[in-house]
């Protein structure tokens, strides 16, 4: 298919470059004391993910959000998602006097 089309990449590192992160982390989420904890640390380790996949500074992002989330409607919480987040907030982001 790549002869045919010159935008096609002749191999799929990219691919496999991003799918190791997930991998890794699936063995060091066997090794939590509780299964809510596993849960909880992947949901974690995806969102920084998604985060860098975004282009997002992830300290940033955590203050921010973290910060938010007192005073953020319950019902427009996808609105934190990091994608929209960029779209949204990232140009004034809430500090803290732990960020640099």
């Amino acid at each position: 298919m790549f002869l045919e089309n010159p935008e096609v990449a002749v191999d799929t590192n990219h691919i496999e470059r991003a799918i190791r992160y997930p991998v890794m982390g699936r063995k060091n989420w066997m090794f939590h004391w509780t299964e809510d904890g596993a849960r909880y640390s992947g949901i974690l380790y995806s969102l920084l993910r998604t985060c860098s996949l975004h282009g997002v500074d992830q300290r940033t992002y955590l203050i921010d959000i973290l910060q938010r989330m007192d005073s953020h409607p319950g019902n427009d919480v996808y609105q934190l998602t990091p994608r929209l987040w960029t779209a949204t907030v990232a140009g004034a982001p809430m500090r803290s006097l732990i960020d640099k």
